[in-house]
């Protein structure tokens, strides 16, 4: 059985509805951090998972989503420092 586009769209949506529910109903600074951390996660899925799908052609620039997502961890790690 092989994992479709389908479902990693379906986690990553799962995923952001709880950082933003998350983020909106905690008070908690921290918890709302952590909130924005799962939906940065998510969003990093998303961008592997299409990339996964569509990763063009060699001679491309065929590993943009990977690169977006290493940028995405990048911000959030200055954002944790």
């Amino acid at each position: 059985m092989e994992i479709g586009l389908g479902t990693y769209l379906a986690l990553s949506s799962v995923l952001f509805s709880i950082g933003a529910i998350g983020f909106l109903t905690r008070r908690n600074a921290l918890l709302q951090l952590m909130s924005i951390e799962i939906m940065l996660n998510s969003v990093n899925l998303t961008l592997v998972a299409f990339n996964r799908w569509s990763p063009g052609s060699p001679g491309e620039w065929s590993h943009s989503g990977q690169v977006f997502a290493f940028f995405v961890i990048a911000v959030a790690a200055a954002e944790a420092a």
